[in-house]
């Protein structure tokens, strides 16, 4: 959001900028409630907010991003799996012939997501897609909890309100003014 609104110039209203500061209290609450900074979270919000910002600024379409993105990592991540391969850890040709033809799939299956999302990044404002951002947690708090039993404590519930709290905030105001548009 951030990033969308230095790099872009794209405007918060009031309800937005009150929904950020919101959510960004939940954030604190669980930082301080943990008793350090989430560093490797800070990190991916980081990186993942640049790819954001990269993907709406790059004049191509989502295909062609991601081809271009697959063939500059290409050399890398073909180097560490060559490594693997040379010490007996890779899972290539080691497991049974079901996982050799499954492993090649699952990139079918990552790549299918990171199209919709370089799709959606140049159509959203990027504040948008920022906050957005928000629903993965959510998402994995709620499988954790409900799913998996994990345990809920008061701080938790008091970070996730305010994270709740903003997006419902940030989600009205959009409706609203798409409503206003249309």
């Amino acid at each position: 959001m951030l990033l969308g609104s230095l790099f872009l110039r794209e405007r918060l209203g009031r309800l937005q900028v009150a929904s950020i500061v919101i959510a960004s209290i939940g954030v604190f609450v669980m930082a301080w409630h943990h008793g350090s900074l989430p560093w490797i979270a800070l990190v991916l919000a980081v990186t993942f907010g640049l790819y954001g910002l990269l993907r709406k600024v790059a004049s191509v379409d989502a295909l062609t991003g991601l081809a271009v993105e697959t063939l500059l990592l290409f050399p890398v991540a073909g180097g560490y799996l060559w490594y693997l391969s040379l010490t007996g850890q890779g899972a290539f040709q080691s497991a049974s012939g079901r996982d050799d033809i499954l492993l090649p799939l699952a990139g079918v299956v990552t790549a299918i997501p990171l199209i919709w999302f370089a799709a959606a990044a140049r159509r959203l404002r990027l504040v948008t897609v920022g906050f957005m951002q928000y629903l993965t947690p959510t998402l994995h708090f709620l499988l954790a909890v409900l799913a998996f039993g994990e345990p809920f404590s008061r701080p938790e519930l008091a970070s996730f309100a305010c994270i709740w709290t903003g997006l419902a905030l940030y989600s009205w105001h959009a409706a609203r003014s798409w409503q206003l548009r249309g």
